[in-house]
């Protein structure tokens, strides 16, 4: 059975939503990615091998050594699915002020 990754589960856990913070300033290796955790580095690779599959990040061999950059596009997608709730959010808490000055004494 061949699962497809959903970005929304990947980006979900904070190991990953590190690593990406980690690559968005900069494309790094694996090794340089590990080197920000205190977990063993093939759990650290299992990480990436996720974040690949979703497309979050790319691959690019470089002799021995494999460089990760960050997928903008990709980055920009999820941004764009997100906005509609942060904009409805926005409005609510902007109502809910507007009420609450209202009250206040």
């Amino acid at each position: 059975m061949n699962l497809r990754r959903d970005v929304f589960q990947a980006i979900a856990d904070p190991t990953r939503r590190s690593i990406l913070m980690l690559v968005a300033t900069q494309s790094m290796t694996a090794g340089a990615i590990a080197s920000n955790f205190d977990t063993a580095r093939p759990t650290v690779s299992r990480h990436l091998q996720i974040l690949t599959e979703c497309e979050l990040l790319s691959q690019e061999q470089n002799g021995r050594e494999m460089i990760y950059h960050l997928n903008p596009n990709k980055m920009k997608e999820i941004a764009n699915f997100i906005e509609p709730f942060r904009k409805m959010w926005d409005d609510r808490f902007n109502t809910l002020e507007s009420v609450m000055k209202n009250y206040k004494a």
